[in-house]
């Protein structure tokens, strides 16, 4: 099919990118052989520029001809003020030079501002879906209600907007059995919530298939007997941080994690030393908030391939340390499995309420 067009324009500010910002992206990339999205955000706006901007390439990265770039505009909204009109013409004219030289010869837009914008490049405007019938959401609504709006973010979105909840600590203190209640807690809400997912423990999986592989030439063998290397300890890293992504991108507006590439660092301490630090150069890059389980008031219980009850308080204090020296948020959760669940779900539900409050777009 030939392309009507050469150049396609889409402006927004994609604040959160959703479906119908999706759905206006391949409609260009349907009439135009090659389009130039760009993301204007202002700084009263909370979802950085850089993350829009990833997550939009992220969404279009199969969509032939498609560049997203973005810019920084503080100029307010007032369709009525020429002076406006120039100032924000100018600043996508730099966008769009910055990745496409050639003229614009087509905006894309669902909006009634579009004729102007189209004038303003000598360009035609292309209307598509006005009145939202495919994709019946907006920005505003999704900020409104991001949790009732989930649905309508694909997964890079969902991945960057999802509050990540860590739990780590010493062996037998609990991490896995307080993260899945909470899980479950989340899950029973319903609607969005019914998708939270739960990020299981690579270290265990890979503790075990050591163990497996040492009983074939030693039956013998216990937990005791495993050699743990520097590459172990990256690989566990590496293995948690895609699980974390994978889950973060098919789930819900929270999303529980036992344990992270950050806590393999303090495992890999724990068995090689404070020296080897394999583990530290694996990141998501995604910030979280960890949930430390108190050894105290929790027995240590041996299930074959346990064998730290001996640094179970030392731990403790390693992942205080190393939580702290990072700079990053954590909770000590203490007292009994219900004292400890209820404070991890008030801590997760305070951080989904700041998650979800954005900061008002100019005018």
């Amino acid at each position: 099919m030939t392309a009507t067009y050469r150049h396609a324009l889409v402006i927004g500010k994609f604040y959160p990118p959703h479906r119908g910002h999706h759905h206006l992206v391949r409609a260009a990339a349907g009439v135009a052989e090659r389009v130039t999205v760009v993301v204007m955000a202002s700084t009263a706006e909370t979802i950085p520029l850089a993350d829009r901007v990833a997550w939009l390439r992220a969404s279009h990265v199969a969509d032939a001809g498609v560049r997203v770039t973005g810019i920084a505009c503080d100029a307010p909204m007032d369709l009525e003020s020429d002076a406006v009109w120039a100032a924000q013409v100018a600043c996508m004219r730099a966008a769009i030079r910055a990745v496409d030289p050639a003229p614009i010869d087509a905006v894309v837009s669902s909006e009634k501002y579009g004729d102007e914008l189209a004038r303003r490049f000598d360009a035609v405007h292309v209307c598509v879906d006005p009145e939202r019938v495919v994709h019946p959401v907006s920005g505003t609504a999704c900020r409104a209600g991001l949790a009732d709006n989930w649905e309508m973010l694909d997964s890079p979105a969902r991945s960057g907007l999802a509050t990540r909840i860590v739990f780590l600590g010493a062996e037998s203190t609990g991490t896995t059995t307080v993260s899945r209640a909470v899980a479950r807690h989340y899950r029973d809400r319903g609607g969005a919530w019914a998708r939270t997912g739960w990020v299981p423990e690579y270290g265990r999986r890979a503790t075990i298939a050591k163990l497996d592989r040492l009983r074939r030439i030693n039956p013998g063998a216990t937990v005791d007997d495993i050699v743990w290397t520097p590459i172990d300890f990256e690989h566990i890293a590496r293995t948690q941080a895609r699980l974390e992504e994978d889950a973060a991108r098919r789930g819900s507006p929270v999303l529980l994690c036992d344990t992270d590439a950050f806590a393999t660092t303090v495992w890999e301490r724990r068995y090689l030393g404070p020296h080897s630090d394999r583990a530290a150069a694996i990141r998501t890059g995604r910030a979280a908030i960890y949930l430390l389980t108190d050894h105290r008031g929790v027995p240590f219980v041996q299930d074959g391939v346990r064998d730290g009850e001996h640094v179970r308080a030392e731990m403790t204090g390693w992942f205080e340390d190393a939580l702290t020296a990072a700079g990053r948020s954590w909770v000590l959760l203490t007292g009994s499995l219900d004292d400890r669940v209820d404070l991890a779900v008030r801590v997760a539900d305070q951080a989904l309420r700041i998650r979800a409050t954005f900061g008002d777009p100019p005018g």
